[in-house]
């Protein structure tokens, strides 16, 4: 992800000045690919620079975000906000006292899609919402080494880490949760899964959630529909064809971690970077709010709830 946000930053007029990683071979490659300064380590970054964009394993999150904010650098942080809500209220808390902009990189709201579906069902073109589907599959991350995303002591899993996009859509087109319900179908060894979730909706709305972490290596899919009392509207990411084959590339050939396919006029990782620095430069407000991510969290977290207990799980 600081691959992918290093290029969207190179679309938003801002000056991209440096980076750090854990990782210094990593750190001094980016700097010589962008030109820019390795920091030896987070402080001596955070001590250079206007706004902080983190790219971290997402334990890292809390201790990097009240970091920036005590220097009284603006915060923009990769999702999920943090492995718990008691630590994602403390990072918001920590912003709003620092008087410090903290945007959490929600990206699905910033697909066309997703946005032109959001407008749809605001202007009330399918009537009163009823029912979401929503789905998002992919393969399991690896890494040659520290595969973190796997251990879910540090990823918070699937849920947290690949759902959690979905909890956040769905929030935003039926608002607040009421209860949840989800089940699980996992190999006995691996982290090869597929979970759906089943959310009830104060509102009344329903949303049936799936995603995995199932598909051969490069796979990547998503899809929509959404129903109301007057229409439905559809979409998948899948090119509509009589038949579709998939021949994978090599596990090795494959990204680290699953994203979506852009085949779209604008990169929605871009548009993202570019709206939360406008955001920030001009002290207008951001389109998805850091408690927008805390609540997405507070869902992700329930539907685990649900998992382990086999029963429904009340917001």
């Amino acid at each position: 992800m600081g691959e992918v946000h290093a290029l969207a930053w190179r679309t938003s007029g801002a000056e991209l000045t440096g980076c750090t990683s854990a990782n210094r071979a990593q750190s001094q490659a980016m700097a010589e690919r962008y030109q820019i300064t390795a920091y030896s380590d987070y402080a001596d970054l955070v001590n250079n620079v206007d706004v902080v964009d983190i790219c971290t394993p997402t334990p890292l999150h809390k201790q990097m975000v009240l970091a920036a904010a005590k220097s009284g650098k603006h915060v923009i942080c990769e999702k999920p906000i943090a492995m718990t809500v008691g630590d994602a209220q403390a990072m918001v808390e920590a912003c709003d006292v620092a008087g410090v902009r903290f945007f959490v990189g929600m990206v699905v709201r910033f697909f066309p899609q997703y946005r032109l579906v959001k407008e749809l069902v605001t202007k009330g073109q399918i009537g009163r919402l009823g029912v979401l589907r929503l789905k998002r599959v992919a393969y399991v991350p690896h890494k040659p080494a520290d595969n973190w995303y796997i251990d879910e002591t540090r990823s918070g899993g699937m849920v947290v880490d690949l759902m959690i996009h979905d909890f956040d859509y769905a929030r935003w087109l039926a608002g607040e949760v009421e209860r949840v319900f989800a089940r699980k179908s996992q190999t006995t060894e691996g982290a090869a899964q597929y979970v759906q979730a089943i959310i009830r909706f104060k509102s009344g709305a329903m949303a049936l959630v799936e995603g995995g972490w199932a598909y051969p290596a490069g796979v990547f899919r998503t899809e929509l529909d959404v129903s109301g009392t007057d229409g439905l509207i559809e979409w998948s990411s899948d090119q509509p064809a009589p038949i579709q084959t998939f021949f994978p590339p090599t596990r090795s050939d494959a990204e680290p971690v699953g994203l979506p396919v852009m085949g779209l006029s604008e990169d929605p990782f871009s548009a993202e970077i570019r709206h939360a620095y406008e955001a920030i430069r001009t002290g207008e407000p951001f389109e998805v709010t850091a408690t927008d991510a805390l609540e997405a969290l507070r869902i992700a977290l329930a539907v685990r709830e649900s998992l382990t207990s086999g029963k429904p799980v009340t917001l």
